[in-house]
Protein backbone atom coordinates (compact mmCIF):
# COMPACT_ATOMS: atom_id res chain seq x y z
CA UNK A 1 0.00 0.00 0.00
CA UNK A 2 0.86 3.36 -0.88
CA UNK A 3 0.37 6.42 1.35
CA UNK A 4 -0.49 10.11 0.02
CA UNK A 5 0.57 12.60 1.43
CA UNK A 6 -0.09 16.39 0.72
CA UNK A 7 2.70 17.82 -1.49
CA UNK A 8 3.04 20.74 0.92
CA UNK A 9 6.09 19.59 3.55
CA UNK A 10 6.03 19.98 6.42
CA UNK A 11 6.10 18.68 10.04
CA UNK A 12 4.08 19.71 13.10
CA UNK A 13 4.37 18.38 16.99
CA UNK A 14 1.75 15.61 17.93
CA UNK A 15 0.18 14.27 21.43
CA UNK A 16 2.18 10.70 21.51
CA UNK A 17 -1.06 9.47 23.59
CA UNK A 18 -3.08 9.99 20.34
CA UNK A 19 -0.99 7.89 18.31
CA UNK A 20 0.10 4.03 18.09
CA UNK A 21 3.64 5.05 19.44
CA UNK A 22 2.11 6.16 22.62
CA UNK A 23 4.10 2.99 25.31
CA UNK A 24 6.97 3.40 23.10
CA UNK A 25 7.27 7.05 23.64
CA UNK A 26 6.84 6.57 27.45
CA UNK A 27 9.08 3.17 27.70
CA UNK A 28 11.96 4.54 24.94
CA UNK A 29 12.04 8.48 24.52
CA UNK A 30 14.46 8.57 27.78
CA UNK A 31 16.24 5.44 27.18
CA UNK A 32 20.20 6.32 27.37
CA UNK A 33 20.81 3.69 24.00
CA UNK A 34 17.00 3.73 22.13
CA UNK A 35 18.64 2.74 19.22
CA UNK A 36 18.17 -0.46 17.25
CA UNK A 37 20.09 -2.39 14.34
CA UNK A 38 19.12 -5.10 11.91
CA UNK A 39 21.08 -6.68 9.36
CA UNK A 40 20.13 -7.88 6.13
CA UNK A 41 21.56 -9.35 2.77
CA UNK A 42 19.58 -8.28 0.29
CA UNK A 43 19.20 -9.82 -3.78
CA UNK A 44 20.64 -6.85 -5.49
CA UNK A 45 20.85 -8.32 -8.57
CA UNK A 46 18.11 -6.56 -10.29
CA UNK A 47 19.90 -3.33 -9.53
CA UNK A 48 22.52 -3.71 -10.41
CA UNK A 49 21.94 -4.99 -13.99
CA UNK A 50 19.67 -1.66 -14.30
CA UNK A 51 22.61 -0.25 -13.34
CA UNK A 52 24.76 -1.53 -16.22
CA UNK A 53 22.55 -1.29 -18.63
CA UNK A 54 21.06 2.13 -18.33
CA UNK A 55 24.22 3.78 -16.77
CA UNK A 56 21.60 4.75 -13.64
CA UNK A 57 24.40 5.21 -10.35
CA UNK A 58 23.91 2.11 -8.10
CA UNK A 59 23.40 4.08 -5.48
CA UNK A 60 20.82 6.05 -6.42
CA UNK A 61 18.48 2.89 -7.21
CA UNK A 62 19.38 1.90 -4.04
CA UNK A 63 18.02 5.23 -2.75
CA UNK A 64 15.45 5.30 -4.58
CA UNK A 65 14.26 1.90 -3.33
CA UNK A 66 14.71 2.51 0.17
CA UNK A 67 12.45 5.89 -0.51
CA UNK A 68 9.59 3.50 -2.24
CA UNK A 69 9.60 0.68 0.65
CA UNK A 70 9.46 3.43 3.57
CA UNK A 71 7.02 5.88 2.20
CA UNK A 72 4.38 3.26 2.37
CA UNK A 73 5.21 2.32 6.06
CA UNK A 74 3.10 4.59 8.25
CA UNK A 75 6.33 4.60 11.37
CA UNK A 76 8.32 6.46 8.82
CA UNK A 77 6.32 9.56 8.95
CA UNK A 78 6.75 9.92 13.06
CA UNK A 79 10.30 10.65 14.59
CA UNK A 80 11.22 11.99 17.84
CA UNK A 81 13.11 14.83 18.15
CA UNK A 82 14.24 16.99 21.41
CA UNK A 83 11.80 15.20 23.73
CA UNK A 84 8.83 15.44 21.27
CA UNK A 85 7.05 13.41 18.47
CA UNK A 86 6.81 14.68 15.21
CA UNK A 87 4.64 14.23 12.30
CA UNK A 88 5.99 14.77 8.75
CA UNK A 89 3.72 15.08 5.71
CA UNK A 90 7.20 13.78 3.39
CA UNK A 91 9.87 11.30 3.69
CA UNK A 92 13.62 12.61 2.07
CA UNK A 93 16.86 10.05 1.35
CA UNK A 94 20.08 11.28 2.95
CA UNK A 95 23.49 10.14 0.80
CA UNK A 96 27.20 11.02 1.49
CA UNK A 97 28.88 13.09 -1.01
CA UNK A 98 32.71 13.21 -1.32
CA UNK A 99 33.02 17.04 -2.01
CA UNK A 100 35.54 18.86 -4.21
CA UNK A 101 37.71 18.80 -0.98
CA UNK A 102 37.91 15.47 -0.65
CA UNK A 103 35.87 15.48 2.54
CA UNK A 104 32.49 14.07 2.80
CA UNK A 105 28.67 16.78 2.62
CA UNK A 106 25.55 15.49 3.50
CA UNK A 107 22.75 15.57 0.77
CA UNK A 108 18.97 15.07 1.50
CA UNK A 109 17.35 14.14 -1.73
CA UNK A 110 13.40 15.17 -1.97
CA UNK A 111 11.96 11.18 -2.04
CA UNK A 112 9.55 10.81 -5.92
CA UNK A 113 7.75 7.65 -6.85
CA UNK A 114 8.89 9.03 -10.27
CA UNK A 115 12.48 7.44 -10.96
CA UNK A 116 13.28 10.19 -13.37
CA UNK A 117 12.67 12.87 -11.28
CA UNK A 118 14.20 11.31 -8.08
CA UNK A 119 17.45 10.83 -10.37
CA UNK A 120 17.37 14.22 -11.70
CA UNK A 121 17.37 15.54 -7.92
CA UNK A 122 19.86 13.08 -7.24
CA UNK A 123 22.19 14.16 -9.85
CA UNK A 124 21.76 17.80 -9.29
CA UNK A 125 21.88 17.87 -5.77
CA UNK A 126 24.66 15.90 -5.36
CA UNK A 127 26.73 18.06 -7.67
CA UNK A 128 25.78 20.60 -5.61
CA UNK A 129 27.15 19.47 -2.77
CA UNK A 130 30.29 18.22 -3.77
CA UNK A 131 30.92 21.49 -6.29
CA UNK A 132 30.00 23.45 -2.61
CA UNK A 133 30.93 22.05 -0.13
CA UNK A 134 27.77 23.06 1.65
CA UNK A 135 25.00 19.91 3.48
CA UNK A 136 22.01 20.08 1.99
CA UNK A 137 19.10 20.14 4.53
CA UNK A 138 15.29 19.30 4.16
CA UNK A 139 14.19 20.09 7.52
CA UNK A 140 10.39 19.22 7.34
CA UNK A 141 10.80 16.01 5.74
CA UNK A 142 11.52 12.48 7.59
CA UNK A 143 14.94 12.09 6.13
CA UNK A 144 16.33 8.33 6.33
CA UNK A 145 20.13 8.50 6.56
CA UNK A 146 22.45 6.41 4.15
CA UNK A 147 26.24 6.01 3.74
CA UNK A 148 27.37 3.82 1.27
CA UNK A 149 31.23 2.40 1.51
CA UNK A 150 31.27 1.36 -1.76
CA UNK A 151 34.54 0.78 -2.32
CA UNK A 152 35.17 -1.89 0.71
CA UNK A 153 34.31 -5.43 1.51
CA UNK A 154 32.26 -5.07 5.09
CA UNK A 155 30.31 -7.49 6.80
CA UNK A 156 28.24 -5.01 8.52
CA UNK A 157 27.84 -0.90 10.20
CA UNK A 158 26.56 0.12 13.71
CA UNK A 159 26.23 3.41 13.15
CA UNK A 160 26.73 5.96 16.21
CA UNK A 161 24.25 7.27 18.22
CA UNK A 162 24.79 11.17 19.09
CA UNK A 163 21.68 11.26 21.27
CA UNK A 164 20.81 14.82 18.60
CA UNK A 165 19.78 12.77 15.49
CA UNK A 166 16.92 9.82 15.92
CA UNK A 167 16.54 9.34 12.17
CA UNK A 168 16.27 5.98 10.75
CA UNK A 169 19.58 5.16 8.96
CA UNK A 170 20.83 2.53 6.56
CA UNK A 171 24.75 1.52 5.72
CA UNK A 172 26.12 -0.77 3.30
CA UNK A 173 29.33 -1.43 1.38
CA UNK A 174 30.48 -3.07 -1.93
CA UNK A 175 28.03 -5.16 -3.13
CA UNK A 176 29.04 -9.04 -3.80
CA UNK A 177 28.69 -10.89 -6.88
CA UNK A 178 28.40 -14.75 -6.44
CA UNK A 179 27.63 -16.90 -9.91
CA UNK A 180 23.68 -16.73 -10.17
CA UNK A 181 23.21 -13.13 -8.07
CA UNK A 182 24.70 -10.11 -6.65
CA UNK A 183 24.01 -9.01 -2.83
CA UNK A 184 24.29 -6.51 -0.49
CA UNK A 185 24.39 -6.82 3.31
CA UNK A 186 22.93 -3.91 4.68
CA UNK A 187 22.71 -2.85 8.32
CA UNK A 188 19.14 -0.77 9.46
CA UNK A 189 19.54 1.64 12.58
CA UNK A 190 15.96 2.90 14.14
CA UNK A 191 14.82 4.34 16.89
CA UNK A 192 12.62 2.56 18.81
CA UNK A 193 10.44 5.06 19.64
CA UNK A 194 9.63 5.63 16.03
CA UNK A 195 8.89 2.10 15.50
CA UNK A 196 9.32 -1.61 16.93
CA UNK A 197 11.73 -4.58 15.18
CA UNK A 198 8.14 -6.06 13.26
CA UNK A 199 8.19 -2.48 11.47
CA UNK A 200 11.83 -2.57 10.48
CA UNK A 201 11.85 -6.07 9.50
CA UNK A 202 8.71 -5.83 7.30
CA UNK A 203 10.62 -2.20 5.85
CA UNK A 204 13.55 -4.31 4.68
CA UNK A 205 11.35 -7.12 3.50
CA UNK A 206 9.29 -4.43 1.20
CA UNK A 207 12.92 -2.89 0.29
CA UNK A 208 13.81 -6.45 -1.38
CA UNK A 209 10.56 -6.50 -2.98
CA UNK A 210 11.08 -2.89 -4.28
CA UNK A 211 14.17 -4.11 -5.53
CA UNK A 212 13.31 -7.35 -7.32
CA UNK A 213 10.52 -5.02 -8.74
CA UNK A 214 12.13 -1.84 -9.85
CA UNK A 215 10.31 -1.94 -13.70
CA UNK A 216 12.75 0.87 -15.89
Amino acid sequence: MTLTYSNKQAMREVNPKDTARAYAFEMWMKAPMPMVTLFKTLNVTRLAKVSRRTGLKFNMLMCYCIGRAASGIKEFYMLPVAGKLMQYDSIAVNTIVTNKDGEVSSCDLPFSTDLETFNKDYLRLTRQVSETCANHDLPESMVIGTSALAQYDIDGAVGMYSGIFNNPFLIWGRYKRHWLKTTLTVSFQFHHTQMDGAHAARFLDVLQKEINNLTI
